[in-house]
């Protein structure tokens, strides 16, 4: 895996987002209630603070928890949520030794079909049906990862030229897209009541 991505809007950031499966799997578990930069900045500040130029899934799941926890914290914060951000990122990285020995990528490399590969991402700690869509469409629109009926299981996500989520963001006019599509459904669910 190299690719060019922007989801960050931080050339380094992205870079590191573009080759290294790790990297991206934990930008997509930090999007939630934070700026989708902020989060996929996250992978690039983790690496820096452990000395390294990618994540080690290997080294994240036996990091001392408390020391890890810290590293999240430290300023600027990784998370809003740094403590339970550092917990799940440590259960996915643990999750991905004991099924994958490791390798990120191992989640996707042979998945048959849209619809196993769909499966492989739900069960990963922190990923839910929305997420695992979500990923599912990034890996399909930016990362060249096909299998039989992508697309379908990515559900709206896969849609070509939707700007519904991150799978969507390729620089600042599209993630400008992707914003006014989040907040027309937060609008649209405000008014309804929910």
């Amino acid at each position: 895996m190299d690719i060019s991505l922007h989801i960050a809007q931080d050339p380094d950031a992205d870079e590191l987002l573009g080759r290294s499966p790790l990297a991206a799997l934990v930008g997509m578990l930090l999007d939630q209630q934070v700026p989708m930069e902020w989060a996929f900045k996250g992978p690039r500040t983790i690496a820096e603070r452990l000395g390294a130029n990618d994540l080690d899934a290997h080294e994240i799941a036996a990091y001392d928890p408390e020391k890890f926890a810290a590293l999240l914290a430290a300023k600027p914060a990784v998370h809003r949520y740094p403590g339970s951000m550092a917990k799940r990122i440590q259960q996915l990285c643990q999750y991905l030794v004991e099924h994958y020995a490791g390798d990120a990528a191992a989640v996707w490399k042979d998945a048959g079909t849209g619809a196993e590969l769909l499966r492989r991402l739900n069960e990963l700690p922190g990923f839910g049906a929305q997420k695992a869509q979500i990923f599912l469409a990034l890996l399909g629109k930016q990362l060249g990862v096909h299998p039989k009926g992508w697309r379908e299981a990515a559900g709206a996500y896969g849609e070509p030229k939707a700007f519904r989520s991150v799978a969507d963001i390729t620089g600042p006019e599209s993630l400008a897209k992707v914003r006014a599509h989040k907040q027309e459904l937060k609008a649209a669910a405000k008014a309804s009541g929910r």
